[in-house]
């Protein structure tokens, strides 16, 4: 990997602008966030809140308090509470499982500095580490059956920037566009390296906030079988400059493989690259097919189960977080009759969620 190294290398490696990069950091890096966002929660002149407690699933662990940010006005607590006033108790429950636990907030176009400013500012009230997924990147579904992004490279960059300076300052974890690095080592993006260049752009943005960790999606274990090519990409896409990699983003597949898969990926970039999985709707593992009624199995497959609880307590050797970067119950797409367009928040997919 370009200048890099192991964690722990005697040297650390250093990003344009001088300062030591913090890929391969490790999980500490995130715990560190969370406690600058505890000392910026105490300088607003109140108390400190304590952070909401995540009520666990029927039947499992007491719950802890979350490190990641918990936004109380996600779709699942509000459709629990409508549940909960028509005497729905188990399905309110399940939902609050859900609604309890922190998510990413996807941004997908349109203006993002007083968005972001907004989130990130309840969040650091909230003394808790916010996640955001940035997803505009110009061609970002490469044919399949979501559609948008940024009508060109110029608009992307321009956003990715009012992103940034909604940043201001302030930690937060971000995902830097949803397959966009995969579809560009298949294949079907038009310019790849265009794309690449894009990638490694908006990482140099974000980094100069310097107090965004960045991570690149990098796909899932049955997307790109070839992991030096996506090593390859990944350093062209600028992973020496960000913080790491992400996997398993809106997929179904178990912790245990995206581990060894994300270990194949970092040892193809000198073995200190680390990585965070979503394990938002991995509970169950991928959906046994290709397809099912007719759909592709990646589309609201039934069956599935939430994963892990997000955490930066991972004991998995490289692994940053667990996260949950897709809102468990959102619909991948209106693939079969009656399913909701993509996006949508289903009340009877999420519970289904919650009972495996």
């Amino acid at each position: 990997m370009d200048g890099t190294g192991p964690a722990g290398s005697a040297t650390p490696a250093r990003t344009p602008t001088g300062r030591v990069r913090k890929t391969g950091t490790g999980g500490r890096g995130l715990a560190a966030v969370a406690a600058t966002l505890a000392l910026l929660s105490g300088c607003t002149g109140g108390a400190q809140p304590t952070p909401p407690v995540a009520s666990a699933p029927i039947g499992s662990a007491p719950p802890v308090p979350s490190v990641f940010y918990v936004d109380p006005g996600n779709p699942a607590n509000a459709e629990a509470d409508r549940r909960a006033a028509r005497g729905e108790t188990t399905e309110a429950a399940a939902l609050r499982a859900i609604g309890s636990r922190p998510s990413a907030k996807w941004l997908t176009g349109g203006p993002a500095r007083a968005e972001v400013e907004a989130y990130l500012g309840r969040a650091t009230i909230a003394g808790q580490t916010p996640v955001l997924v940035l997803h505009n990147v110009p061609q970002r579904d490469c044919g399949r059956r979501g559609a948008g992004g940024a009508g060109s490279g110029a608009e992307y960059q321009s956003w990715i920037r009012d992103v940034a300076a909604g940043i201001a300052g302030r930690p937060v974890i971000v995902v830097l566009e949803p397959g966009a690095l995969p579809d560009a080592v298949a294949g079907c993006v038009r310019d790849v390296e265009g794309r690449l260049a894009l990638l490694r752009d908006a990482v140099a943005v974000l980094e100069s906030t310097e107090t965004a960790r960045v991570y690149l999606d990098a796909g899932h274990p049955g997307w790109i079988n070839d992991v030096a090519a996506l090593a390859a990409a990944l350093r062209r896409a600028g992973v020496a400059e960000a913080d790491g990699f992400a996997l398993n983003v809106a997929n179904f597949v178990r912790t245990e493989e995206n581990t060894t898969y994300g270990h194949r990926i970092s040892d193809a970039l000198g073995g200190g690259t680390t990585f965070v999985i979503d394990t938002s709707r991995n509970g169950n593992g991928p959906y046994p097919a290709d397809r099912v009624k007719g759909a592709p199995s990646w589309c609201n497959p039934p069956g599935r189960a939430i994963g892990a609880d997000p955490t930066t307590d991972t004991d998995l050797d490289r692994v940053d977080a667990l996260l949950w970067v897709k809102f468990p119950g959102e619909s991948d797409g209106d693939c079969r009759p009656g399913e909701p367009p993509s996006g949508t928040f289903w009340p009877p997919y999420a519970i289904s969620l919650t009972h495996p």
